[in-house]
C-alpha cells in the first residue's frame, strides 16, 4: 500500500508502507558499528594505515608524533630539540669548567703617572718629620722616638706636648705653619678622596692628618668651652743668645736631643687660633664617619674660634721667637678663612655671615690688591678663602644675604686665576717658566705649589658646575687653561727645568743629595753626637747618609739656578707647609680622570632656603 503526496520541489513524494521502522534502522546501525569495532581491534597499525590512506599515499612512511599534553609535535623535531638542549648544556658546562680551571689574566692597570708616583713619595716626608713615639709602620728606618719629654721638661709649662711634626730641617714644632699644613691636606682629601684611594694613599694621608690635629688638641684645653692661652711652639730657634744650645745652634738628631726645649704660649693670638680652628674644622669633615672624633674636633675648633675673636692680637707680636721664622702680618685673613671652614664643619650660618661681611673682607685686603694679592701661604689665607667661598656659590648658591659678597669673592677668584696665566704680566717668570709668586725672593716653591693646587681645583669646580671657563677682561679662557698652568709648574718642580733636576727628593734620576735636614744628614750608627759634635755632618760635602724621600726643597733662584749645599737653607731646606701644598697639587693632577667630590664638603651644611630680600622702602613723591 502506498500513499502519494506532493513534493514541494515539484516531484511526487512516495512513502512505502512496508519500509522499516526507525527502531529497526538504529538497531542495524549499532550492529554495524560493533562489527567495525571488532574488525579494527584485529588490525595492526600498519594495516590501519593502509585502510585510512588516501589515493596516492600508498608506499609513503607515516610521520610519527609525540603528545606533550598541551602540544603535539613531530617526533623527529622533538628529538632534535632535546638533543640541541643537551648539547648546549654540555657546552656551557665545559666553558664554565674551563673558565674556573684556567688561570685568570686580568688586564693590567696602566702604570701610575708621574704625579701619582711623586704623591706617594711626598707623603713619606711627613713620616720623617714625626715627633713622639714613632709607629711601627712608619717606614723611615733612620727615625726613632724623640721629643718624649716635650712640655714636661719645661718647668714653666709642666704638661705633656708629645707628638706632632717637626717643622723643617730642625726639631722645632711651630703651630702656625703646621696648622696650615693640616688644613691644606684636609682640603685635598675632601676634594679628592677617590684619587687618594686609587693611589693607595687614602689611609696614609688620613693618618698624617690625625697625627697633626691630635697634637694641636694637646696645645690648649680642648675639652673646655673657653680658654685663655695656647701653646704656640716647642723648641727655640733664635741664635742671638750666643752658644746656648738650642734647635738651630745645635746639629743633632732629634732622637739625641738633650738640651732644653722651651714651650711658648700666647694669650692674644687671633691669627694662630683661627688657623688652628680651620685645621680642626677641616679635619672634622675628613673624619665625618667617625662621629665621636669628628665632634671632638668641632668642639675644639669652636673653642679656638671663640678665643680668636675675643682675644685680639697677632701671635708673633713683640719680637717673639716665632716672628723670626713665621711672622704673621695680620689676622683678618684668618678670620675669613677660618670662618668659612667653621661654617662648612658646622652648618652654623653665623660663621658664614662673618666670613662674608664686607668690613671683614676689607680688613683682609680683598678690595685693594697689592703685590702679594693672589698668593696663598702659611701667612696669607685670603686667596684660599676666596676660592673656598666661590665653591659655595657655584654649588649651593645660598643667595641673600650672602650673594653680594660671594659674587665679589667669585669675581676676585677669577682675577686671581687670570694672574696665573702666562699671557698676563701680573707675576714674573724665570726663563725656565717658574712663576715668581714671591717676586724673586728665596724659597719660591712653597708658593708655587699652593697656586698650582688652587688653579687645578678651581678648574674642577668650573667643570663640575658645567661652566666651560671664565673671562679675563674681554677674553674667554677655558677651564683647561688652569690645569695647563698647574701642570707646567709641577712639571718644573719634578724635573722639567734648566737644571734637569727634580726638587722632590727621591723622585727622578737627579735630585738634591745635601738636604738641609739634621736627621737625614747624620748617620744612624749608634753614636750620639753632641750639640757641636754634629757640626761635622752639617759641614761635610758628602751626600746625606739618609734619603728623606718626598721632601720638596726650597727651590731655585730667580735665574733657575740651584746650589745643592746643605748649609744654604734657601735652596735645600724642606718644610711642612711646602710639602702639604705639593701633596694637594699632586693629587689634584693625578690619575686619568678629573673632578672633585661635590657633596662631602657640604655634609654638615643644612638644606638652604634663601631668605627673601627685604621689601623696598615705601615710595614717596
Amino acid at each position: 500500500m502506498s500513499m502519494y503526496g506532493r513534493d514541494p520541489w515539484g516531484g511526487s513524494l512516495e512513502i512505502h508502507a512496508d519500509s522499516v521502522t526507525d527502531d529497526d534502522r538504529s538497531r542495524n546501525l549499532d550492529l554495524d558499528r560493533a562489527a567495525l569495532s571488532m574488525t579494527s581491534r584485529q588490525l595492526d597499525e600498519t594495516q590501519q594505515s593502509w585502510l585510512l590512506a588516501g589515493p596516492g599515499d600508498q608506499g609513503k612512511k607515516k610521520k610519527k608524533y609525540v603528545d606533550l599534553g598541551c602540544l603535539i609535535v613531530s617526533r623527529k623535531l622533538f628529538l632534535w630539540s632535546v638533543g640541541a638542549v643537551v648539547a648546549a648544556a654540555a657546552l656551557a658546562g665545559l666553558i664554565t669548567l674551563i673558565v674556573k680551571t684556567v688561570p685568570r689574566h686580568h688586564r693590567p692597570r696602566p702604570p701610575p703617572d708621574n704625579y701619582t708616583l711623586a704623591l706617594q713619595k711626598a707623603l713619606m716626608f711627613f713620616n720623617a718629620q714625626r715627633s713622639g713615639p714613632i709607629p711601627k709602620h712608619n717606614n723611615v728606618s733612620w727615625r726613632g722616638n724623640s721629643g718624649m719629654k716635650d712640655g714636661i721638661s719645661d718647668p714653666s709649662y709642666g704638661k705633656g706636648l708629645v707628638g706632632g711634626f717637626y717643622d723643617a730641617g730642625d726639631a722645632i714644632k711651630f703651630n702656625f705653619p703646621a696648622s696650615f699644613a693640616m688644613t691644606m691636606l684636609s682640603w685635598s682629601v675632601i676634594e679628592y678622596s677617590a684619587k687618594y684611594d686609587a693611589a693607595g694613599e687614602l689611609g696614609h694621608v688620613k693618618e698624617i692628618i690625625k697625627w697633626g690635629v691630635d697634637y694641636l688638641l694637646e696645645t690648649f684645653n680642648s675639652s673646655a668651652d673657653t680658654i685663655d692661652r695656647i701653646a704656640t711652639q716647642v723648641g727655640q730657634g733664635a741664635t742671638s743668645g750666643g752658644a746656648n744650645p738650642n734647635d738651630h745652634y745645635c746639629w743633632t738628631r732629634p732622637e739625641d736631643i738633650d738640651y732644653p726645649r722651651p714651650v711658648y704660649e700666647c694669650h692674644s693670638c687671633s691669627d694662630l687660633a683661627a688657623e688652628m680652628a680651620a685645621a680642626l674644622a677641616a679635619a672634622s669633615i675628613v673624619f665625618k664617619d667617625n662621629k665621636a672624633y669628628s665632634q671632638k674636633l668641632v668642639h675644639g675648633a669652636a673653642t679656638l674660634w671663640k678665643f680668636s675673636r675675643n682675644q685680639r692680637g697677632r701671635y708673633s707680636e713683640g719680637g717673639s721667637d716665632a716672628s723670626i721664622f713665621y711672622n704673621s702680618t695680620s689676622y683678618w685673613d684668618e678670620f675669613v678663612w677660618g670662618g668659612a671652614w667653621m661654617y662648612l664643619a658646622t652648618g652654623n650660618a653665623s660663621y658664614l655671615q662673618l666670613s662674608t661681611h664686607p668690613k671683614l673682607a676689607k680688613h683682609a685686603g680683598a678690595f685693594w690688591g697689592g703685590p702679594d694679592y693672589g698668593v696663598l701661604s702659611w701667612d696669607s689665607k685670603l686667596t684660599g678663602a676666596q676660592v673656598l667661598l666661590s665653591r659655595l656659590r657655584l654649588f649651593l648658591s645660598p643667595g641673600y644675604p650672602y650673594e653680594e659678597m660671594l659674587r665679589t669673592f667669585h669675581n676676585q677668584t677669577g682675577i686671581v686665576m687670570c694672574s696665573y696665566l702666562p699671557v698676563f704680566n701680573s707675576f714674573n717668570r724665570t726663563k725656565g717658566g717658574l712663576i715668581q709668586l714671591n717676586h724673586g725672593r728665596p724659597q719660591p716653591l712653597q708658593y708655587v705649589v699652593n697656586a698650582a693646587f688652587l688653579a687645578s681645583v678651581y678648574s674642577d669646580y668650573l667643570e663640575a658646575s658645567d661652566t666651560p671657563g671664565w673671562y679675563c677682561g674681554p677674553n674667554f679662557f677655558p677651564a683647561g687653561a688652569l690645569r695647563d698652568f698647574a701642570r707646567t709648574q709641577i712639571d718644573y718642580i719634578l724635573g722639567k727645568n734648566p737644571q734637569k733636576m727634580s726638587y722632590v727628593v727621591g723622585f727622578g734620576k737627579r735630585y738634591p743629595k745635601h738636604v738641609h735636614h739634621r736627621g737625614a744628614s747624620i748617620p744612624k750608627n749608634g753614636v750620639k753626637y753632641s750639640c757641636k759634635g754634629g757640626w761635622k755632618w752639617r759641614d761635610t760635602k758628602k751626600p746625606n747618609p739618609n734619603t728623606i724621600f718626598g721632601a720638596m726643597v726650597a727651590g731655585p733662584d730667580r735665574q733657575d739656578g740651584f746650589r745643592d749645599v746643605r748649609m744654604n737653607y734657601n735652596y735645600t731646606e724642606p718644610t711642612l707647609a711646602g710639602n702639604a701644598g705639593l701633596v694637594a697639587a699632586l693629587v689634584s693632577l693625578s690619575g686619568e680622570s678629573t673632578g672633585v667630590d661635590k657633596n662631602t664638603m657640604f655634609s654638615a651644611v643644612p638644606p638652604m632656603s634663601p631668605t627673601p630680600p627685604p621689601p623696598p622702602a615705601p615710595w614717596r613723591p
